[in-house]
């Protein structure tokens, strides 16, 4: 029997009519099940957002919550790097500015303030559910690698641990998470624990039809998800 939080995101969505989880609630899937989500809160007001840096720690990262505006980046709604108080502020005032600009009629539900990721290696882990075999697992480089090389690796989950740590290897550019060229290395029992804990969520929750996190951000000794996305 899965953890009633659980129950509570995906109600709360349906409740809205939504067939998609907000970044904030797809992270707190994660977060139930012990993969290393960002620190964020959803702030209504500029007041309430000042409160949430200040708790969080700077520098940190501005991003719209809107049931309109899916992809944020495209609508202004991405302020990375935010330093003080009044940076806050001013961001807060930009990003709704910007949404309405892009969509007039955007219900604009908050401001998510989330703590900023040091620099590391991008990683995407994503699945789709195939009408025949059900929930796959994709994971790869992120950035240019994914887009434009589709330099990935699948399995049909669930996967065990070993099937995770075999995804990792596979892919063409694996030397890199191996620390090429003067690149920092990247903990891979990490990277591997997180598609190994993502195979489980997908297995307990057939509400998920799509899932990205992208990019996590890997380090030599760990790794955070930055982004996250989840289609019902």
């Amino acid at each position: 029997m899965r953890d009633p939080k659980i129950d509570e995101i995906f109600k709360v969505a349906k409740d809205e009519d939504r067939n998609f989880l907000y970044e904030h609630e797809a992270k707190a899937l994660f977060a139930l099940y012990d993969l290393p989500v960002t620190q964020i809160h959803v702030a209504p007001t500029e007041d309430e957002a000042v409160e949430a840096a200040n708790r969080i720690g700077y520098p940190i990262v501005l991003k719209i919550v809107s049931p309109q505006i899916l992809h944020k980046s495209d609508a202004g709604g991405v302020i990375v790097g935010v330093e003080d108080d009044q940076g806050i502020r001013d961001g807060f005032k930009k990003i709704v500015k910007n949404a309405k600009a892009y969509n007039a009629d955007a219900e604009i539900t908050g401001i998510l303030v989330q703590e900023m990721a040091p620099n590391g290696t991008e990683i995407i882990v994503g699945s789709t559910t195939d009408p025949t075999f059900g929930p796959t697992l994709m994971f790869g480089l992120g950035g240019i690698f994914v887009e434009i090389l589709k330099d990935v690796s699948f399995r049909v989950a669930p996967i065990t641990e070993r099937d995770a740590a075999e995804m990792i290897e596979e892919i063409k550019a694996v030397k890199i998470l191996d620390g090429a060229r003067g690149m920092p290395p990247c903990h891979k029992p990490t990277l591997a624990e997180i598609l190994h804990k993502t195979s489980k969520m997908l297995m307990e929750n057939p509400e998920i039809k799509e899932l990205d996190m992208n990019p996590i951000l890997a380090y030599p000794d760990s790794a955070r998800i930055v982004d996250a996305r989840i289609i019902m």
